[in-house]
């Protein structure tokens, strides 16, 4: 990994039953080392076990011992957020199933520091204070609700409700910033100024401020457990471009290749593609197993955003598996150039797919369309965004399954969380086959993916692009609302009226209104849903019952009569 944290952290800790007789808190810190210290940051995470409920010992330790484990064996590629929320959902669940035997409940504060930022999930009446350049403050809010005078409760914690409120709070981080957890038999016997004036003390032996902290909480008679944690910021130096350059130029770019040369053992067969910032070769090695190999340009060999780029292409390809994605290797020969080695998959690309089958089964193109689909799920599950899904990053291996090709455009949600000083490039994508919100640096999520996969869709079914093809001529954000679709059925009757319902939702403008995932958007392209047929091919009494029983009314009349006239005549 080239990028490689330097925060430097110190810390102390300390834990006490108090008057009690047993210790239902329980704290923990972890300051892992390299490459985890880069891509998951330090931890500290405070917990205090409920102690009216009958097993707030065992929820506290439970909390604390497993977030940390799971913190660190979560995927690389995840975020902060996710990886806590997930986490954190998943040990609520646990509690409360517990809690059908023995109440399962405890407060939680957690902080992670990775690279130039920390972020807090909290609930309960646990603190995280922050001292800052002389300022003290506390960045979490007590979850109680006051009866009257004094008297309060506890209003949420872990294993308390099956759906669980957890505060979440990004903030800077500064060099000299000290940061302090503590349960509330300490917070809640010791002013706040007193804690201040320990903490501004000159020394190194935080555990020993800890220490100080809870004699003083028991001298102002404190009666419950009595737990405090300290996190001072020693060092965050600025990431200095020429090392990271350094770094990332250990590997000198290959030379143009020509069939018959070898790299590393690999012989080329024959160049499969060029471009201006890469080229694939057909490559096989000593036992004549066959691989894509992938270059890059010598165009960008002093620019380092764009090997960045190249070199975490490699890194987000190994942590994708599935078999409608096509996967990284990791050859058992160490590398003496910069480059990518993929396996090979026979077949043809979607976009040559498409020219050979101008009028495609509908039923052939949703199959597709799941397949593609499903490699992006798998994208989705590590927070990656491809971000550049269109005909030509699409192969049909010989059964005609898709698989997904092409990494140099994803987006890593737990990569674009470390500081780098330099600029990564945004949108990625191809502009004709990318959603708005890319184009103008919004939001990006899961839906920018579908947009994309939905594109791709329409052009199989209609053999031309959605809205006219004024996506690529998209230059100013207050335009999006200009972009109008025109059905799928105008250019190829056969498509049902729901299945072009489906896809104009999905390719909406606007990310919220398209579907709520990526199953649920497949579901309606392989179901019938009335709510996507259109109002004038409903049947009358569905678009209006007034009329369709007035008319049935009127009708019923109208033959009574002559029924009438008939027995009369």
């Amino acid at each position: 990994m080239h990028l490689q944290s330097q925060l430097e952290l110190s810390v102390g800790q300390a834990t006490d039953a108090g008057r009690k007789s047993d210790n239902e808190d329980c704290i923990g810190i972890r300051i892992p080392s390299q490459p985890a210290l880069t891509l998951k940051g330090a931890v500290a995470v405070i917990a205090d076990g409920v102690s009216a409920a009958e097993a707030g010992k065992i929820a506290s330790e439970t909390c604390v011992r497993n977030f940390i484990s799971d913190y660190y064996g979560s995927p690389d590629a995840w975020s902060v957020k996710t990886a806590g929320q997930k986490i954190l959902n998943a040990l609520n669940r646990w509690l409360l199933g517990q809690s059908q035997l023995k109440g399962h409940v405890t407060t939680l504060s957690i902080i992670i520091f990775k690279s130039q930022r920390a972020y807090i999930f909290h609930v309960g009446d646990t603190r995280i204070y922050r001292l800052r350049e002389g300022a003290f403050e506390c960045l979490t809010q007590d979850h109680t609700a006051h009866i009257h005078g004094d008297t309060a409760y506890l209003a949420r914690a872990m294993g308390m409700d099956s759906r669980l409120e957890m505060d979440y709070l990004e903030l800077d981080v500064m060099e000299g910033d000290t940061y302090f957890l503590s349960t509330d038999g300490i917070h809640d016997v010791l002013p706040e100024k007193h804690i201040h004036q320990r903490l501004n003390q000159k020394t190194a032996n935080f555990e020993s401020v800890c220490r100080e902290l809870i004699d003083d909480a028991l001298s102002a008679g404190s009666d419950d457990n009595l737990s405090c944690q300290i996190v001072h910021i020693d060092a965050l130096p600025p990431s200095d471009e020429g090392d990271i350059y350094k770094k990332l130029s250990d590997l000198p770019f290959p030379p143009p290749l020509e069939k018959g040369q070898s790299l590393d053992g690999l012989t080329v067969l024959k160049e499969l593609h060029a471009s201006q910032r890469s080229q694939l070769y057909l490559v096989e090695d000593e036992q004549k197993k066959r691989f894509v190999l992938k270059t890059p340009s010598l165009n960008y060999s002093d620019d380092a955003a764009y090997i960045e780029r190249f070199v975490l292409e490699h890194w987000t390809g190994k942590r994708i598996d599935s078999p409608y994605v096509v996967k990284v290797i990791d050859r058992q020969v160490r590398p003496n150039f910069l480059y990518t080695v993929m396996e090979y998959v026979e077949g043809m690309t979607l976009d040559r797919w498409m020219k050979e089958n101008p009028k495609p089964n509908i039923a052939e193109v949703v199959r597709i369309a799941d397949g593609i689909s499903r490699g992006l799920r798998s994208f989705h599950r590590r927070d990656v965004l491809h971000q550049d899904i269109k005909p030509d990053n699409v192969i049909l291996d010989l059964q005609g399954n898709p698989r997904i090709i092409d990494f140099g455009s994803c987006y890593v949600s737990g990569i674009e969380e470390i500081d780098r000083p330099f600029d990564r490039e945004e949108a990625l994508g191809t502009a004709e086959y990318s959603a708005p919100e890319t184009r103008f640096r919004k939001q990006k999520t899961f839906k920018s993916d579908m947009f994309s996969l939905a594109v791709v869709i329409y052009e199989m079914l209609t053999g031309t692009l959605p809205f006219s093809g004024a996506l690529i001529h998209l230059q100013d954000e207050r335009k999006i609302a200009s972009l109008k679709y025109v059905p799928a059925s105008a250019f190829n009757p056969m498509i049902p009226n729901w299945l072009d319902g489906a896809l104009e939702v999905a390719l909406s403008p606007y990310p919220n209104r398209r579907p709520a995932s990526l199953s649920e958007f497949i579901y309606d392209l392989q179901h019938p849903s009335r709510r996507y047929v259109k109002r004038e091919n409903l049947p009358l009494l569905e678009r209006n019952p007034v009329i369709f029983w007035k008319s049935l009314a009127l009708i019923e009349g109208a033959v009574l009569l002559v029924l009438l006239a008939w027995f009369i005549h």
